[in-house]
């Protein structure tokens, strides 16, 4: 089943790296009492996500604090070390929290799997944007294929 607005989020565990190496974080410890606006992309690196998604996160970072969001953060069916590479090339430092769901195991819980095995991809993540308030999903925006619009930070910041 697909996620969609008012739905609870799933348990789930993802990666991030942290100054120790990688590191675990639950669900929980991500949306509990927060505000976070978790958007998906197909792959680190890949064309628009590296020339327009993510720039787009890291960019409008302040604006999303200051409509009240607690955490940005960037998730992708990549192993923790690329994502960790991806958001120092992105300069995403501390604006955006750079999550790897290495085996894509959160996207299939969030019904938000990609079958991307025509492209030598295997199974990744749609490319989405939702906004998380204390683990319920309040906005789910997933975009139709090929296209990037309604998960961009632009579509999302007029949202809030």
């Amino acid at each position: 089943m697909t996620i969609k607005a008012g739905d609870k989020m799933p348990a789930g565990t993802l990666s991030h790296m942290t100054k120790d190496g990688p590191q675990k974080i639950t669900t929980d410890q991500l949306f509990k009492g927060k505000t976070v606006v978790l958007f998906s992309v197909p792959g680190a690196f890949t064309p628009t996500c590296d020339a327009k998604h993510l720039p787009g996160f890291v960019e409008h970072a302040d604006k999303f604090k200051a409509k009240g969001v607690n955490t940005v953060a960037c998730m992708a069916v990549n192993d923790v070390f690329v994502m960790n590479a991806w958001g120092k090339h992105s300069n995403a430092g501390d604006k955006v929290l750079m999550l790897a769901d290495g085996n894509g195991d959160y996207a299939k819980a969030l019904g938000l799997e990609l079958n991307a095995t025509g492209f030598g991809m295997g199974v990744r993540g749609q490319r989405f944007a939702l906004v998380v308030k204390d683990g319920v999903a309040t906005i789910v925006d997933v975009e139709a294929p090929g296209e990037f619009k309604v998960s961009a930070a632009d579509y999302v910041l007029n949202q809030l």
